[in-house]
């Protein structure tokens, strides 16, 4: 692992990008319409529903582009061009097949349970289902894989502010951060989700202008090919399968096996159906049929990201002097994760500089804001009003919310330095979603499914899971017993944590009492009627209104996709 390099001291010859007052007016502009959306977003906040969910009160596709946003940050920009830098189009499985089928499972089959019980919180449901064990395990471990990947998304945010004005960073990240603490804290997920809309917008118009230069610079998507073909890598860069240097895998069927199972499957369904992040944007949304088209209608957006990320990731290590460097082996303080920063310096004309400087500015935001949010929501409802202080008026809790976002922003503040700590972000992130989120998914999937599972299973199923990954990344990175290069070890991992969790918790749950049939409406699907997971009026929808056809549709797009580029 190598440590991140201050983007200042990569980003022109005075070690600043060099941006004109055009450049600093549009992103002042930006700044004021993000605080003037929390102010205004304040008026609407009267309970702890109002601050943590929205009042249930928001339409499909406010919480359908807050769903994309939200995800739209660290991950995506700086991750995911990295990523396409070093390896080609074998990232975009992040998307085709790491997202969007996972995006769809959740619209279609689990949304209905989630906004359909009322819960507050995916721990919460977790607390209906297996009972304090289980929620309290994953309630501790979603807080703190939160706090870990704010970090992440604050650390990029500041060395964007670095790079633009040469603070130092610790500066940067104070002020990064006291941005992105003042419209959550006023507005709560109201303000956190309109400014992900506005955000969503932001981000697309400065990265397609910076995609199409780039591409024009490097001779149209002729000279592209070729310029990726004769790099190191060759043109298994321009293809996505078979991925074996996403995968680690030298045979090509254990990298097809590996991508679609510990990505496609694991880590892709753990993430998208089991992330409060995530979640929470469906649970704002105003009817089971809003709740359920979120994801799905997220999806379309979705599919596209990889045109306006990756490639601008893979242009850059073809036309940047430093990325070209680093990825033939030479001497340079570049890493990865200054690839479309040190693009936008080479391409860039002031005026669009400023946008897209917006645009990276909207993406660490909207990613840390959602990170936040969904701390603070977890935090207030299922740790300190479970197992704290309970039964205090709501108020109390609102404040409690408001105390949280203030806490986990000073957190998020130290935890940027461990995330400094990976050249590659997604490494880094990929490592938390196996260790965190896998046996989650585990947990829930065969919860929901089998009514048999008991809620010692819950939490058994979900230590053990998450000690196996771990345990499995620690003789890997620290005890030497094998070495795998790309995401493998991630896919590996979070492999592992399934399985495991599955195992124990199918044994534990035979040797131990399930809880009554009774108790399980609107948690098992055996026991939950129809009517309770859908509208009345659903069925009265136009075709591509309702959930199911619509996400057919995104399904036939993806798999179009997969074969053009395959």
């Amino acid at each position: 692992m190598t440590a991140l390099v201050p983007a200042a001291a990569l980003a022109a010859k005075d070690t600043l990008i060099d941006a004109t007052w055009v450049d600093y007016l549009l992103i002042a502009l930006y700044f004021l319409f993000v605080l003037g959306i929390g102010f205004a977003a304040r008026r609407q906040v009267s309970s702890s529903i109002d601050f943590f969910l929205s009042g249930r009160s928001l339409p499909a596709w406010v919480t359908g582009l807050a769903f994309i946003s939200a995800n739209l940050g660290a991950v995506e920009i700086m991750g995911m061009s990295a990523t396409g830098a070093e390896m080609g189009m074998p990232t975009f499985h992040y998307f085709w097949i790491g997202a969007i089928p996972a995006m769809l499972f959740l619209g279609v089959v689990m949304m209905p349970f989630y906004y359909g019980s009322k819960v507050r919180s995916v721990p919460e449901f977790m607390l209906r289902r297996f009972g304090p064990g289980a929620h309290l395990v994953n309630a501790i471990s979603f807080a703190l894989a939160q706090l870990l990947i704010a970090g992440v998304n604050l650390l990029l945010l500041a060395r964007i502010v670095e790079a633009l004005l040469g603070w130092p960073q610790w500066v940067s990240l104070i002020v990064a951060a006291v941005i992105v603490l003042s419209y959550i804290t006023f507005g709560g997920l109201s303000a956190a989700i309109y400014n992900e809309v506005l955000q969503f917008f932001v981000i697309v118009a400065a990265l397609l202008p910076l995609t199409l230069i780039g591409l024009h610079r490097v001779g149209g998507w002729g000279g592209f090919t070729e310029r990726v073909t004769a790099s190191p890598g060759g043109a298994e860069q321009l293809s996505s399968w078979p991925g074996q240097a996403l995968s680690g895998f030298d045979s090509p069927i254990l990298s097809v096996v590996g991508i679609i199972f510990g990505l496609g499957f694991v880590l892709s369904f753990g993430y998208w159906t089991t992330n409060f992040v995530e979640v929470q944007r469906a649970m704002a949304s105003n009817s089971i049929t809003a709740a359920r088209k979120t994801p799905i209608i997220g999806a379309f957006p979705k599919m596209f990201i990889p045109f306006i990320v990756i490639l601008p990731g893979m242009v850059a290590a073809v036309l940047v002097g430093e990325i070209k460097t680093l990825k033939g082996g030479g001497d340079t303080t570049a890493t990865y994760n200054d690839a479309l920063l040190l693009l936008m310096r080479d391409v860039l004309p002031n005026g669009l500089l400023g946008l897209a400087i917006a645009g990276l500015l909207a993406a660490f935001m909207a990613g840390m804001a959602a990170n936040i949010s969904a701390f603070n929501t977890v935090f207030s409802y299922d740790l300190w009003q479970e197992y704290v202080v309970k039964d205090k008026p709501d108020e109390y809790y609102l404040r409690v919310g408001r105390l949280a976002t203030v806490a986990a922003t000073i957190i998020a503040v130290f935890t940027a330095s461990i995330a400094g700590q990976f050249g590659n972000v997604m490494e880094y992130l990929q490592t938390l979603f196996g260790f965190f989120n896998a046996p989650l998914f585990a947990t829930f999937i065969l919860g929901m499914f089998w009514r048999r599972m008991t809620a010692t299973a819950g939490w058994a199923g979900l230590v053990a899971g998450t000690v196996s990954a771990i345990g499995l990344w620690y003789a890997s990175k620290f005890g030497g017993a094998f070495d795998m290069a790309g995401q493998g070890l991630a896919f590996l991992a979070a492999s592992t944590a399934f399985v495991v969790d599955i195992v124990v918790s199918v044994v534990v749950s035979l040797m131990t009492k399930p809880k009554p049939r009774e108790s399980l409406l609107g948690l098992v699907y055996s026991e939950t009627p129809k009517e309770h997971l859908t509208d009345a009026d659903a069925a009265a929808l136009p075709l591509l209104a309702r959930p199911v056809p619509l996400a057919g549709l995104a399904l036939v797009l993806v798999i179009i996709l997969n074969t053009i580029f395959a």
